[in-house]
């Protein structure tokens, strides 16, 4: 029976290779020497993956950076190492405690052209990387985690009794009315194996939605509260009424953008979170009016899984002193939780930003 298939397998592919060669070359004849078709005539209309990289890469110009900022790290003496086509880029042989302005004014110009950027062999303390983080914009303490001994940094601890549960695509604190331009982390204990962390490209991600979806959400707001943290995180969810301070103190359910404008580039971005966005609660920003809460649902299930396409992403791997720094506004993260038992222990920092707003060409 094996032998009779392979025949006819062999055959067939024989057969069907003849009449993909006559048809082109038959194509050839009527075209002529004029180019192949746009990319988006021949993805299908249910995997505009390959486009969305396209479109954000001729956005970039077709360089992994300009030509200005090459130019720039050359007298700085710095060096670049890109990890993915459209972000991330290890910035080596520059020093974060040496904050002058030259050196300020490159490192942000990479981040605004790489979307997350990393350095080796810091070894910043906690005062080192507060200050560093002040270099970009006010600072924004976390109230739902571990405080260093300066209060700006935060502790994310994990080991035998706490595995990892920063293991999904996120964009950090969409939960508040003006979440944060960037994070600042740098890694003070690595696990004996694992721990990575993933990068992808919003823009990229944004650019490579089927026509349709893309439509869909062009106008759409949704809900966003920090509620997990207040229960899902914990054995001992907070008693109510240390909830309700909580809620008083800080605003519970903010509404933002499924697309957002990059207020630097004007780029859009798809931008959620899907353990802060409350799936029921898009709404279309025109009117105010709500979707039925399945559709919205299901919109928001399908935007959930377009950031973790590898097209989009680079991988970082942590040395004890490396430090990454993300556009919170240009790319989502996911921390690989393959690690357990064993500790991994970062620091971050938040830069703060502004209010997301979406901005149509129209």
């Amino acid at each position: 029976m094996a032998d009779t298939y392979n025949d006819v397998a062999i055959a067939t592919a024989a057969r069907l290779h003849e009449l993909r060669v006559a048809r082109a070359r038959t194509s050839r004849e009527k075209t002529g020497d004029r180019p192949p078709p746009p990319l988006d005539q021949l993805l299908p209309s249910f995997d505009k993956t390959a486009l969305g990289v396209a479109r954000e890469w001729e956005q970039m110009g077709e360089r992994q950076v300009s030509v200005e900022l090459e130019a720039r790290a050359e007298a700085l003496g710095a060096r670049f190492e890109h990890l993915g086509l459209t972000l991330g880029t290890v910035i080596h042989d520059v020093d974060l405690t040496d904050r002058c302005d030259e050196l300020i004014a490159f490192i942000r110009a990479t981040l605004l052209e790489r979307k997350v950027i990393f350095f080796r062999d810091q070894h910043l303390s906690e005062d080192d990387q507060v200050a560093f983080g002040r270099c970009f914009g006010g600072l924004d303490a976390f109230p739902f985690g571990k405080p260093g001994e300066n209060p700006y940094i935060v502790e994310i601890r994990h080991g035998p009794r706490s595995p990892g549960v920063e293991n999904g695509w996120h964009t950090d604190v969409t939960w508040m009315e003006r979440p944060s331009l960037g994070s600042i982390a740098q890694l003070v204990e690595k696990p004996a194996v694992g721990g990575d962390t993933l990068f992808a490209d919003s823009h990229a991600a944004y650019l490579g939605l089927p026509d349709d979806l893309r439509d869909r959400i062009d106008h759409l707001h949704g809900v966003n509260d920090y509620g997990v943290f207040l229960t899902a995180y914990s054995a001992r969810p907070v008693p109510d009424e240390i909830a309700d301070e909580i809620k008083a103190a800080i605003p519970f359910g903010v509404s933002h953008p499924l697309v957002r404008t990059h207020p630097e580039t004007g780029k859009q971005a798809l931008y959620l979170h899907g353990g802060f966005l409350r799936h029921d609660s898009l709404f279309d920003s025109r009117t105010g009016e709500a979707l039925d809460p399945d559709e919205s649902r299901a919109i928001v299930a399908r935007l959930l899984t377009q950031h973790g396409r590898p097209e989009y992403g680079c991988r970082f791997g942590w040395e004890v002193g490396s430090v990454a720094f993300w556009d919170n506004r240009a790319v989502q993260h996911y921390a690989a939780s393959d690690y357990h038992p064993h500790r991994r222990v970062l620091r971050r920092v938040t830069v703060s930003g502004d209010r997301p707003v979406h901005r149509t060409s129209a």
